[in-house]
């Protein structure tokens, strides 16, 4: 039998200033579409390899450092391809959404990364502190 975890807290409504204040900091989340990629049907059994997330809107700190699409792909199975077949799938259902083009940002250092990119149109625009800033055309799926 469970230990008694005491009474049950009442749900109370926040006051007006809590809920000014958490409208204000959910302005600050985004909506984002996360798929997770997993190796194809010949893979002996399933295989997470990576994933990729879509922001719907940028805040002003996304449109700094952070850009639209994010990716990351499980250290065993980089440079494989993953990332930029992963980018390349995701650019239609952007521009479905909207986006076109697509902000996407790496580090300075971050030469795989930057490549990915690169091999999916992107155009470096600039340099903000440690992050490229690249701008990468959606479009429908051919």
């Amino acid at each position: 039998m469970a230990p008694d975890a005491g009474p049950v807290p009442l749900l109370v409504l926040p006051d007006a200033a809590f809920a000014r204040t958490y409208v204000a900091a959910m302005a600050e989340f985004v909506v984002e579409a996360l798929w997770w990629v997993e190796a194809g049907p010949e893979a002996p059994e399933p295989t997470y390899l990576g994933g990729i997330r879509i922001r719907h809107h940028l805040t002003d700190y996304l449109r700094e450092v952070g850009g639209h699409i994010g990716y990351d792909v499980r250290p065993s199975r980089r440079r494989e391809g993953h990332a930029t077949r992963m980018l390349r799938a995701a650019l239609p259902h952007a521009y479905a959404l909207g986006i076109t083009p697509a902000l996407i940002t790496c580090d300075t250092d971050n030469v795989a990364s930057r490549r990915v990119i690169e091999a999916n149109g992107g155009v470096l625009e600039d340099q903000r502190g440690e992050k490229l800033r690249f701008w990468v055309p959606t479009g429908p799926v051919a």
